[in-house]
């Protein structure tokens, strides 16, 4: 490091997994990112997403000015346009006419003043957060049997346990981190067993010594069998659940009749895996449980997590090392959300919303004029209510729920009907703002200054790596700003997230003496140069306790947050999921490796968009022959809600009769591709979370009359295609494309594609007519500015190396991009290893030279030593060319199916 250099610590805005990283900013601003080895969450370690955060510190599609009906506006014109409709509904309609949605992406000091306005100052409990989409499930669960909502373990757990089982979590693609940790401790102890419990086969099945691919939505039934198992092998822990629970009777009659074989049935598991894996967890004492969205995104999501709570409870394996019920969170500050009354059914630092002392306490400390009473809207029912005009402005802060809301295309109309609405973002252009009436500029990661909480309860700073652009301002503060302009002048008159947080943290303790689980009141009085180098804690701690020595768990000896400090087993009888109608596919929806969310963070980072580039459906090989889907090929799902459009990965790594498809497409990246319009708005009764991994869907072949390849420098403005993909390059696009009639004039097509003109450049075009295929090259003084090509089937074209190609400014290249192909060496295929730019052909190739695991093929091609985010993928291509040593030699091309293979 020079010395013009300056080191930044700070935290992935990323998965709940919370990782530190190192931010090395030179004199001229560059920012080289690397993991923090002191960060106890992940000691330096990053995966592919927080490896190449440096990609996204870029000022394209960037909000940088606040807008008012889509036109440039100053600050103060833009706030007191809020303040004065939001108080003019207030006024009219009372404080139930208006709501905040926000999200896990904020910081704990924006959420926490959002939070206050709202239920303290609004008086009104209409705040909710995407985190009901994630995580709501697993707090009410929590709630029931703990009496609060506390992660009892911490991260070394998945180092220490003898048995992990991972239920519904993809840990390899979405907390990549974790999942490697898991691999080195396995690796160092290969007795360590890990059972996956995935209607799927994954990226995490990989590693798991038992794969249950359970049928979607039978967890309950699963656990109840387990906690019969446990009861009839005398592994319950009776004096555990003597001396701190209550219910358990209750819970084991239920379970009672839960036999190997009723539990087959219920699951499709077969007998003896489900015997297995009841014995792998009667044996080991040591046992941890992973769940995530497979669980919480469920119409009985939270009986889910207590069916899963009630074992760890009756054997007393929670809240010891290596031993206990894990959620892991799938945004960076979930926990910090719930941990400020993100949720409408929540007070602040997890004081409880009907508690009459609650009310009481945080109104006090707040010196608020009002208290919300009851609880506020949730997300789907607050979008019902701005569909229905109950709602009369709405602010919206930091998400995307014109794509990422259940039943989105209804979300979109209620936006668009709605009297007013703001939105705070960092992007000028999303799903959601098109239906702003108010547009404010916020901070991007990098640019904030503030705390998050990771998965194990643990606090760390984002701290700014570099001067905020435009007029761009923290959600703090104009959240502030708005409540002094309502009128509430005294209650927000902060200097900055040091002062908020000093105020979040004198609540937590407020009148708690260890009554509350919550409390950071050791930090009451941090300093504003303690608060800049704050370093990762984790909570609870209490005031006065830094010094003394404490646990890191909880519950391993009781001290529940119950009236009588005992846990509750829930009672969980197993509800069938709705029988499917013939024909119909029950549509399993998640995340992929490489991207988060809408892609407004990552679409911006071409590295991100090499692994995979379109939206796509996975579907089991019988099923799309009974269809006729062939691979690579096109699909439309549909029901009553609505359709899209997808590329058809056929793999028999799916259920028969269940499909797969990522949440990441928005109208911003391709033609059809929102994956929630066709969620319906079904929710936990409990939780309030939707059933966003249950919908049923029918699929049926897209009749493509032609398909196509793009590469562009210029972003199409308009494309004149039934179906498209677009995704960031180095030098500009790549597109997918597809249509139902061929276009009159493919020259002009690709012309308008490209963005150029027969003035501006030129056009070299290879025709072959008997298989109906085109290929057009747009160069200007031997620079490639446009390759499209056509074919009547799916493209098989090496787009890896096409892509490296057109970024070269060597005129000898041209020749090679009109061929579609290398000339002179051999195709790498597909990117694997994004950190190497290592392909699957060149994998294939140093397996079959006889490197037979993932370090071996890390010695011969550098694949899986960067981030590691890859090697999972590494190592089912090992496994593939084990079970199929005889397969013929993969093709010089890559087609689409390839692409996601």
């Amino acid at each position: 490091m020079s010395a013009s250099s300056k080191i930044i610590r700070t935290t992935c805005p990323y998965c709940g997994t919370g990782c530190g990283v190192k931010a090395t900013v030179s004199a001229s601003g560059g920012v080289h990112i690397s993991g923090d080895e002191k960060h106890p969450a992940n000691f330096g370690r990053l995966c592919i997403k927080g490896a190449t955060l440096a990609e996204t510190l870029t000022l394209n599609e960037r909000l940088l000015h606040p807008r008012i009906f889509d036109k440039r506006a100053s600050w103060s014109e833009a706030l007191a346009m809020v303040a004065g409709r939001f108080r003019e509904a207030i006024q009219t309609y009372g404080p139930s006419s208006v709501a905040f949605y926000v999200s896990g992406q904020m910081l704990t000091e924006d959420y926490y003043v959002a939070n206050k306005l709202m239920k303290g100052y609004i008086g009104s409990a209409n705040i909710d957060t995407n985190s009901r989409l994630c995580m709501a499930s697993t707090v009410a669960g929590h709630k029931r049997a703990f009496g609060a909502d506390i992660v009892p373990n911490v991260y070394e757990d998945l180092e220490l346990s003898d048995l992990v089982v991972l239920v519904g979590s993809n840990l390899a693609w979405c907390h990549p981190v974790l999942f490697h940790r898991l691999e080195n401790a396995k690796a160092a102890r290969p007795e360590m067993r890990v059972v996956n419990v995935d209607p799927r086969r994954t990226a995490t099945s990989e590693i798991s010594d038992l794969q249950l691919s359970i049928a979607p939505g039978s967890d309950v039934a699963l656990f109840l069998g387990l906690l019969r198992h446990l009861d009839r092998s005398g592994k319950c822990d009776a004096s555990y659940v003597a001396l701190h629970t209550h219910g358990f009777d209750d819970a084991l009659a239920i379970a009672d009749s839960w036999d190997v074989a009723s539990v087959a049935k219920a699951t499709g598991i077969e007998e003896a895996s489900l015997q297995r894996f009841y014995e792998l967890y009667a044996e080991n004492e040591r046992v941890v449980t992973v769940y995530s969205q497979g669980v919480n995104q469920s119409i009985c999501g939270t009986d889910k997590v207590n069916a899963i709570l009630n074992c760890h409870l009756a054997t007393g394996r929670i809240g010891k090392p290596g031993a206990g019920p894990f959620s892991v969170t799938g945004q960076p500050n979930a926990m910090g959300g719930r941990e400020v009354g993100g949720l409408a059914n929540q007070l602040a630092c997890h004081m409880e919303l009907h508690d009459p002392r609650h009310q009481d306490i945080v109104r006090r400390y707040w010196r608020s004029p009002t208290i919300a009473t009851k609880p506020g809207l949730k997300a789907v029912d607050l979008f019902k209510a701005v569909s229905d005009r109950t709602i009369k402005a709405l602010w919206i802060i930091g998400t995307n729920p014109a794509d990422s809301l259940p039943d989105a295309d209804s979300v979109k109309a209620a936006l668009a009907s709605c009297p007013f609405v703001v939105v705070s973002d960092v992007v000028e252009r999303t799903d959601t703002s098109e239906f702003a009436h108010v547009l404010l500029p916020a901070r991007a990661w990098g640019e904030k200054d503030g705390t998050v909480t990771n998965s194990e309860r643990r606090i760390s700073r984002q701290r700014p790596l570099r001067q905020a652009p435009g007029d761009t301002m923290p959600d703090w503060w104009s959240i502030c700003r708005v409540a002094k302009l309502m009128g509430y002048s005294r209650g927000f008159d902060y200097g900055g997230p040091h002062d908020i947080f000093r105020e979040y943290a004198g609540l937590s303790g407020h009148l708690n003496n260890g009554s509350r689980d919550f409390d950071i009141s050791d930090y009451d009085d941090i300093s504003q140069r303690d608060y800049d180098s704050l370093s990762p804690f984790q909570w609870p701690r209490r005031k006065g306790s830094f010094l003394s020595r404490r646990s890191e768990r909880f519950f391993a000896n009781g001290g529940f947050f119950t009236p009588d400090g005992r846990a509750r087993f829930i009672v969980t009888p197993f509800h069938p999921p709705k029988k499917r109608n013939a024909g119909l596919f029950t549509l399993n929806t998640g995340r992929i490796r490489d991207q988060w969310h809408t892609m407004t963070r990552t679409g911006v980072a071409p590295s991100l968009s090499r692994h995979i580039v379109e939206p796509f459906v996975e579907i089991h090989p019988a099923d799309a022959r009974a269809l006729d889907i062939l691979p690579a090929s096109l699909a439309r799902l549909s029901n009553a809600h609505g359709s899209v459009i997808l590329r058809a990965l056929v793999t028999d790594r799916q259920r028969r009769g269940s499909l797969f498809a990522p949440i990441h497409w928005t109208q911003q990246n391709s033609s059809c591709g929102r994956i929630d319009a066709l969620v319906g708005a079904n929710t936990d009764p409990i939780s309030g979370q939707p059933n966003s991994k249950g919908a049923f869907v029918g699929i049926e072949p897209w009749p493509a009359a032609w398909f196509g390849f793009a590469l562009t420098r210029n972003k199409p403005s308009d494309v004149d295609a039934g179906y498209w993909a677009l995704a960031r390059t180095g030098f500009g696009w790549r597109m997918e494309l597809a249509g139902l009639s061929e276009p009159e004039d493919f020259e002009r097509y690709a012309r308008e594609l490209f963005g150029v003109t027969a003035d501006s450049a030129a056009l070299a075009c290879v025709e072959d007519f008997g298989r109906g295929a085109f290929r057009f090259l747009a160069h200007q003084h031997g620079r490639a500015l446009g390759l499209f090509i056509m074919s009547r089937e799916p493209v098989e074209a090496a787009r890896a190396f096409l892509c490296e190609k057109f970024a070269s400014h060597d005129p000898k290249d041209l020749m090679s991009l009109l061929a579609a192909r290398p000339l002179s060496h051999a195709d790498c295929g597909r990117t694997v290893c994004i950190c190497h730019g290592v392909g699957a052909k060149e994998i294939e190739v140093a397996i079959d030279g006889r490197a037979r695991t993932v370090e071996a093929i890390g010695r011969a091609t550098r694949a899986g030593t960067g981030c590691g985010s890859c090697r999972p993928e590494i190592q089912r291509l090992i496994n593939e060319k084990a079970s199929h040593a005889q397969r013929a030699p993969a093709p010089a091309q890559d087609s689409p199916q390839e692409e996601h293979a």
